[in-house]
C-alpha cells in the first residue's frame, strides 16, 4: 500500500488542520484551511486558517495578538488532514484559554440521544 503525496482537499476546498505547540505538544486548536490560508502560512510565518462561519482568511490572532509562530507542517498518511506545530505568543481559544480543548467530554450529558 502506497503513501498518497498530494493533499486531498474536501468538495469545499477545505482540509482539517490540528495545531500543536511546538514546544510541549499540546493541541491547541482544530481549523480549517484551504490552499490560499496554507500560501499565507507559509507565506507570512503566521498560522491563518479559513473561517467557514465569515467565509474569509483569518489570520490567528490578527485581533486579539494571540498569533500563531509557523515552526512546520506535516501532512497525514491518507494527505487528508494537516498537524501545524507552533508558537503560540498567548492564549489559542477565544474564551482565553490555552487551548481550546479545555473542557472533559461528560457521556451522561453531552451526548445527544441518536
Amino acid at each position: 500500500m502506497t503513501e498518497s503525496t498530494i493533499l486531498t482537499f474536501d468538495a469545499d476546498g477545505l482540509i482539517p488542520t490540528v495545531v500543536q505547540d511546538a514546544e510541549t505538544r499540546e493541541v491547541l486548536v482544530l481549523a480549517w484551511m484551504n490552499r490560499a490560508a496554507l500560501a499565507q502560512t507559509y507565506r507570512s510565518g503566521r498560522v491563518t486558517f479559513w473561517s467557514r462561519s465569515r467565509g474569509e482568511l483569518w489570520e490567528k490572532g490578527a485581533t486579539s495578538g494571540n498569533v500563531l509562530r509557523l515552526e512546520s507542517i506535516y501532512k497525514n498518511c491518507d494527505a487528508n488532514s494537516l498537524l501545524v506545530l507552533a508558537r503560540p505568543t498567548g492564549p489559542t481559544c477565544h474564551t482565553g484559554n490555552t487551548s481550546c480543548y479545555y473542557r472533559e467530554l461528560e457521556p451522561a450529558h453531552d451526548i445527544p440521544e441518536a
